[in-house]
């Protein structure tokens, strides 16, 4: 974010799918960073799947441990699944997805502001509860892991093909791409994400 350069201080949301460290593991150095560099004091929400407090405490005590007084207002909350939760401005409803629920529940989620509607997936393997997270969707930004073979936990492109129609989404952006998938970008007919890609709806 700061090599982009991104402004840290205008995020006021941090929303978590599931507790794996490649989607949650960051969130201690976003915190240190708002203290310390960015010199945050406007309020910052972490929302993600029930548990969420538990597992903010086991992290931080791995990463960070002993009591740390922060200059701005923190506070967590725990989306109800399948609900729409109402977060500031944002209609958000989270979706129970196939992924490891060691580290969950794994949630997709379903955004809807002014009118639009975002979809992302977070890591799954097909599971018919994204045709009703991401349907019609402006931007369903999914997972895509593999190209052709199906594999346990994670999308491939070959199922994507298959079950995109039917979702209908307006717009697609892959991410979450393995060295398989990434080997293989000029046979991939969809969009694909990159570190600081800009997406307009």
């Amino acid at each position: 974010m700061k090599r982009l350069p991104i402004d840290r201080n205008a995020i006021n949301l941090i929303l978590l799918t599931h507790f794996h460290p490649d989607h949650f593991g960051g969130v201690p150095f976003f915190i240190l960073d708002a203290q310390l560099i960015a010199k945050r004091t406007r309020p910052l929400m972490i929302a993600g799947p029930p548990g969420l407090p538990h597992w903010c405490d086991r992290l931080f005590a791995a990463t960070f441990p002993g009591d740390r007084k922060l200059p701005f207002e923190l506070s967590l909350r725990e989306v109800e699944i399948g609900a729409r939760n109402q977060i500031g401005e944002l209609a958000i409803t989270p979706f129970h997805v196939r992924h490891d629920d060691k580290a969950g529940p794994c949630l997709a989620y379903r955004i809807e502001l002014e009118g639009k509607i975002i979809c992302y997936s977070g890591d799954t393997e097909w599971t018919d509860s994204l045709l009703d997270a991401a349907r019609g969707a402006d931007l369903f930004i999914c997972e895509c892991y593999m190209f052709d073979k199906v594999i346990r936990a994670h999308l491939s492109l070959s199922t994507l093909r298959e079950k995109l129609p039917e979702i209908g989404a307006k717009r697609v952006v892959l991410t979450h791409m393995s060295d398989d998938m990434l080997s293989r970008t000029p046979e991939v007919e969809f969009e694909m994400a990159s570190d600081g890609k800009t997406i307009s709806i």
